[in-house]
């Protein structure tokens, strides 16, 4: 596996397939223009770093490899100019790039065998989510490494179609901003309150971790759940009360909108 671009989301990739042992350390190359994070890899993971992007590449030759495409989407068409007549029609090119076509990248790279996934953050702790689709090139045999690859990192689910991509991006993959901040301002009124912020971070921290999982094991529609602590006339109630006066359901309904119409255009730039 060659991973072009080695930031945080591919060396969460990497530290995940190394912790399941999906794959060796001496099948795994990167590219990273700075010597001192190639150095980091090197040092950390046991594997080899290349500071050109066609070099891993080709270090990984052409049987049953992967190309890994984890740039930031500003750069993505400078580093297909540097892979093309690189990577070889029958290496697989996983792309995580956001708003990085399907076609962009097999018509820059002349390759039909192209994956696009879009992971979250908590991948990085082997709890994240997901989604990709890939062209119908891509067969059965490369769709089960896929699912492998991505299950290192967390769940997976495949959508039928590309825009679903887009649509995942504004809503997993940005979704930890959205309960960051949620969680930053639940911690903030806690100080208002009167706890300390180490306090108030643990109760809040462990608040939203227990509801999520309680929501998991439970199965049960999240107005079901709400419905449960609800008691006429209480805190709940005139909590709700004030969520509901201040638009929080349309607020974060158009931020997800606004992430989605963003992943939109970054593909078309």
């Amino acid at each position: 596996m060659a991973f072009i671009g080695c930031g945080v989301m591919a060396e969460s990739i990497i530290a995940g397939l190394l912790r399941k042992d999906l794959v060796k350390p001496s099948h795994i190359v990167a590219s990273h223009p700075r010597s001192e994070r190639r150095d980091e890899l090197q040092k950390k993971y046991k594997i080899e770093a290349f500071e050109q992007n066609a070099d891993a590449v080709k270090a990984v030759g052409a049987d049953n490899s992967m190309v890994v495409l984890c740039v930031k989407p500003q750069r993505i068409k400078h580093v297909l100019a540097d892979l093309k007549n690189v990577v070889l029609p029958e290496q697989l090119v996983i792309s995580i790039v956001a708003g990085a076509t399907i076609e962009l990248i097999s018509e820059t790279l002349d390759n039909s065998l192209v994956v696009r996934a879009m992971p979250n953050t908590p991948s990085q702790i082997g709890q994240g989510m997901t989604a990709w689709t890939c062209t119908a090139e891509v067969g059965e045999k490369h769709r089960a490494q896929v699912k492998e690859l991505l299950t290192a990192l967390g769940k997976e689910i495949f959508v039928e179609t590309e825009n679903m991509i887009d649509m995942a991006t504004s809503l997993s993959a940005t979704g930890p901003t959205y309960i960051f901040t949620f969680m930053e301002a639940m911690t903030d009124a806690g100080v208002h309150l009167g706890f300390s912020r180490h306090v108030s971070q643990e109760l809040v921290q462990q608040t939203i971790l227990g509801s999520v999982l309680f929501a998991i094991e439970s199965g049960k529609h999240p107005a079901e759940l709400r419905n449960m602590v609800t008691s006429p006339g209480g805190t709940s109630a005139e909590a709700i009360y004030q969520m509901e006066k201040g638009s929080l359901r349309t607020v974060l309904s158009k931020a997800i909108y606004a992430a989605y119409k963003r992943a939109v255009e970054l593909g078309k730039k």
